[in-house]
C-alpha cells in the first residue's frame, strides 16, 4: 500500500509540476517557486514508491511473498530481493529457537510430577511457504506448544517417577523428542532437543527415593568390600599353603644323618678356626659337639 500511496503522490506533484513549469514560461515567480518545490516533491515520492520494489531479509530468516492472499512457493533468501511492490513479505526466523514449559504431569504410579522442560527448534525454510498458508504467523502458538505439552503429559504416565532421578530420565526426553517430531514435522517445525530441566516431586517421594539410592549405594559398597576381604582370604590361604609345602619339602630332604655329617664338618672347621673356643666332644645332643665361645 506505501508503494501505491507513494506513486499517486508522485503521479499528482508531477502534475503540480508540470502546471507550475507552464506558468513560469510566461514569467511569474510564483510560478517558478511552486515548479520547484512539486519537482522535488515528485522525485522523492518516486524514490519511495522504487524502493518498495526491494526487500531487505535478514540473516537468518526467510521472506514468504503473499499478493492478495496468493502465497508464492518459493521463499526469499537472506539478503536484498526484488519483489512485486504490491506484495506483503512476512519475515520468518529460521534460527535456533526455545520455548519453555512448567507443567505438572502424572507418573505411572498415579503421582503428579512437576517438570521444567525445553524445545529447541526452528522452522524448516523449504517449508516455510506451506507453514504460512495452513497455519500462519504464530505456528508457536498454534501448534508446537499445545503438541509439547501434550506429548510430554502422555511419554510421563509410562514412566515410574522414581525413573526422574535416574539415568532412566535420557530415554524420558528421547521419548518426547521422537513423538514431538512425528507431530510438528510434518507442519514445517524441525525439532532439535527436549532437555530436561528440572523435576520436582513430592518432598516424602524425594526422600524416600533419595534413602533407597543411598541403601542401594551401601549395598554396593558392602559387596565390594566383602570381594576385597575374600581375595585377601585367599592370598592368606595361598601364601600358607606354599609354606606348608616348603617346609614339607625341607623336611624330606633333611635326615639324621645329614645333620650328623653337617655337625661334623662345622667341628672340623671350628677346630682350625684360630679363634679361642671349647669344643666338647660328644657332649650335645645325639652326639653331637657342643662349642662354647670364651669370650
Amino acid at each position: 500500500m506505501v508503494f501505491l500511496l507513494a506513486l499517486f503522490i508522485a503521479i499528482g506533484a508531477i502534475v503540480v509540476w508540470n502546471t507550475a513549469r507552464k506558468r513560469a514560461n510566461f514569467g511569474t515567480p510564483l510560478g517558478r517557486s511552486s515548479s520547484t518545490f512539486a519537482g522535488m516533491l515528485a522525485g522523492v515520492f518516486l524514490l519511495i514508491a522504487l524502493s518498495q520494489i526491494f526487500t531487505v531479509v535478514p540473516a537468518g530468516n526467510v521472506g514468504v511473498v503473499d499478493f492478495f492472499g496468493t502465497v508464492s512457493d518459493n521463499t526469499l533468501k537472506a539478503g536484498i530481493n526484488l519483489v512485486n511492490p504490491l506484495a506483503r513479505v512476512i519475515k520468518f526466523s529460521v534460527k535456533t529457537q526455545e520455548i519453555k514449559e512448567v507443567m505438572d504431569v502424572p507418573s505411572k504410579e498415579g503421582l503428579t510430577v512437576q517438570l521444567e522442560l525445553s524445545a529447541l527448534f526452528h522452522l524448516n525454510p523449504d517449508k516455510a511457504a506451506e507453514t504460512y498458508k495452513t497455519i500462519g504467523e504464530n505456528y508457536v502458538q498454534i501448534i508446537l506448544e499445545p503438541n509439547f505439552r501434550s506429548v510430554a503429559r502422555g511419554v510421563t504416565a509410562a514412566f515410574d517417577a522414581r525413573a526422574l532421578y535416574t539415568s532412566e530420565r535420557e530415554l524420558l526426553t528421547l521419548a518426547i523428542l521422537n513423538d514431538l517430531e512425528k507431530m510438528v514435522e510434518p507442519r514445517g517445525i524441525t525439532v532439535e532437543a527436549t532437555p530436561l530441566r528440572r523435576v520436582g516431586l513430592p518432598p516424602d517421594l524425594s526422600r524416600a527415593i533419595e534413602e533407597k539410592l543411598r541403601a542401594d549405594q551401601e549395598s554396593q559398597r558392602m559387596q565390594f568390600v566383602l570381594l576385597k576381604e575374600k581375595q585377601e582370604a585367599e592370598r592368606k590361604r595361598i601364601e600358607a599353603q606354599g609354606i606348608s609345602d616348603f617346609q614339607n619339602i625341607v623336611a624330606k630332604g633333611i635326615s639324621e644323618q645329614l645333620l650328623r655329617w653337617k655337625g661334623i664338618e662345622a667341628t672340623e672347621k671350628l677346630a682350625s678356626s684360630p679363634n679361642a673356643k671349647i669344643v666338647v666332644i660328644g657332649a650335645g645332643k645325639d652326639g653331637l659337639p657342643l662349642i662354647l665361645d670364651t669370650k
